[in-house]
């Protein structure tokens, strides 16, 4: 049988097993925004379930574009096991509150991880986590927007209905002021 050659990595095993971490970390953001996209769903948020089905999407992509790095610098990115989402919410507002929550840790860890690159001086890591940097702000900046609507609107009478309909808008919305940039 012929040996197989293992080509050469350009990856540390750390800064691997960093990144297999944030796989995680977005493979899971995915998951609990399909989530509360069907919650939003059943309870007929319906533009609010658009904005979340498109943002779990987004966030898969995320995953990949990590996979798709880790794999052509030579390692081996892992594919997540994705346990403890949860399926029911309080509230709409409260859906957008853990998501503002939740990108904060998103991007508490991808700045761990640039640190890393940094002191590790793996300036081509480095350099591809500049758009997870940017991203993140964006994902964060989207969050508060959410939030600021609730907080504009109000949720008594048709309030709930309306934030809905906003909400739908945002995904749009952002995407104009990012090709706008």
């Amino acid at each position: 049988m012929k040996e197989i050659i293992t080509p050469k990595r350009s990856l540390s095993e750390e800064t691997e097993r960093l990144l297999n971490e944030q796989i995680m970390m977005e493979g899971k953001s995915s998951a609990y925004y399909l989530s509360m996209a069907s919650w939003c769903e059943t309870q007929g948020y319906t533009h609010s379930a658009k904005f979340l089905y498109t943002h779990s999407d987004e966030e898969r992509g995320h995953m990949l574009k990590l996979f798709r790095y880790i794999n052509e610098a030579g390692g081996h990115a892992l594919q997540p096991e994705i346990t403890d989402i949860k399926h029911s919410f309080s509230s709409l507002r409260d859906v957008f509150d853990l998501i503002l929550e939740h990108e904060l840790q998103v991007t508490q860890s991808i700045h761990k991880i640039v640190d890393h690159c940094f002191s590790t001086k793996d300036f081509t890591t480095f350099n591809f986590l500049q758009w997870f940097v940017i991203e993140q702000r964006e994902e964060e900046t989207l969050a508060r927007r959410a939030l600021e609507i609730f907080n504009i609107i109000g949720e008594e009478g048709i309030g709930l209905w309306t934030i809905d309909q906003e909400l739908g808008k945002l995904h749009d919305t952002d995407k104009e002021a990012e090709e706008g940039a």
